[in-house]
């Protein structure tokens, strides 16, 4: 199934590019939306690495097979787009922008076909920048257009030096997810209370609830489901023990059996207040999850442009998460930097979120994941 190429995707990723044991706060749809994007321009090995990365996930890093066999197909990687498109789809309650920016280049003569495929994409749309002539312009232009459609939670995601004469084309995608809880935390209730971080316990905001919520335990996890507005929900992921080791052995087929296994139970849930804003440089995780041909002059671009050589030079991340008493609110953009060759019960269930905790917030019909989180330091 192709959501479980998504969470396959967002796990593999979550290991390397959120390594540390630290906060961590990424968007599985964000980079999977510019990384799908980047497959269609693509070609060859360059292509045949992005869709296994993106239909296959768990696939070793180690497995250099690139044969027909080993190759995902067209099918798979549209199953995965089409989770993305119908999660870009929420009710009139919760509010989401999503755009798929390709900033390209006079330089550059842009393929009709990847124009088709592009438009066909939340948000696609195609515009140009003066990359060759006056790259801090071109900066300013991308940093504009995610600042508006982020509703200014990521005014810069590109830091200077980001765009430079070499640059030829930018695939952006942007994201802005604001909804209500649909069973606000009383914010009388909310009080100051432990949290154990490894190493330390803090004392910190945390919000009280008494609900018939999603429940389930199992495999050493605890699970809570938050509905909100719209379609989404927020998931608490609460391990019995240490974060790091039950984090490392949570593999596709554990995590979709605690998502599906939730039933309406009461809870009296303590959670803390949350406030994450991270940015990721997903070069390395990327060529360590195997898309390595992207990042070189062998890459093989040409369903973008017939212009050579055309190559990746950076992919840059980053997420806003921020839950309240009210409600949830996140944004995150990725984009991809292509460049040239330089010429120059009854009884309500205690659960207490007071130790270090994963969180997805996610599209509850297709299960595409908006938000992951790591929260370690709340």
């Amino acid at each position: 199934m192709a959501v479980d190429s998504h969470l396959d995707f967002m796990l593999a990723l979550g290991r390397v590019a959120a390594a540390g044991g630290g906060d961590a706060c990424f968007s599985p749809y964000s980079a999977a939306s510019a990384l799908g994007l980047a497959a269609r321009a693509a070609r060859g090995q360059t292509a045949d690495e992005l869709r296994k990365l993106l239909t296959s996930a768990s696939t070793s890093d180690t497995d250099t097979d690139n044969s027909a066999a080993s190759t995902p197909n067209e099918a798979a990687l549209e199953a995965h787009a089409t989770v993305l498109r119908e999660a870009a789809n929420l009710g009139d309650e919760a509010q989401l922008a999503v755009a798929n920016t390709l900033w390209a280049s006079d330089e550059i003569t842009v393929e009709g076909s990847f124009l088709e495929e592009l438009v066909a994409w939340p948000g696609g749309k195609a515009e140009t920048a003066p990359f060759a002539t006056d790259p801090e312009a071109a900066r300013g232009l991308i940093n504009g257009d995610v600042d508006r459609t982020t509703n200014g939670l990521i005014p810069e995601l590109l830091p200077g030096g980001a765009v430079t004469v070499d640059t030829r084309a930018s695939l952006v995608n942007a994201l802005y997810l604001k909804t209500g809880w649909r069973h606000p935390f009383p914010a009388g209730a909310t009080a100051s209370a432990e949290f154990h971080s490894p190493g330390e316990t803090r004392r910190v905001p945390t919000m009280r609830l008494e609900e018939t919520l999603g429940y389930h335990r199992a495999d050493g996890w605890q699970v809570v489901s938050l509905p909100a507005q719209g379609g989404v929900e927020a998931v608490v992921l609460l391990p019995d023990g240490d974060l790091a080791p039950a984090e490392a052995a949570l593999d596709t087929a554990r995590l979709k059996r605690l998502l599906d296994g939730t039933s309406r139970r009461k809870v009296r849930l303590a959670l803390p207040k949350i406030e994450l804003d991270l940015r990721t440089d997903l070069d390395g995780a990327l060529r360590a999850l195997g898309v390595r041909e992207l990042f070189t002059a062998e890459a093989d671009l040409t369903g973008l442009t017939a212009t050579r050589p055309l190559w990746v030079d950076s992919v840059v991340h980053q997420a806003v998460l921020r839950l309240d008493e009210q409600g949830l609110e996140g944004a995150a953009a990725t984009a991809i930097q292509i460049r040239t060759m330089s010429l120059s019960t009854a009884e309500p269930l205690d659960v207490a979120v007071d130790r270090p905790f994963l969180l997805l917030v996610r599209h509850a019909g297709t299960g595409a994941v908006y938000f992951f989180a790591r929260v370690v330091r709340p």
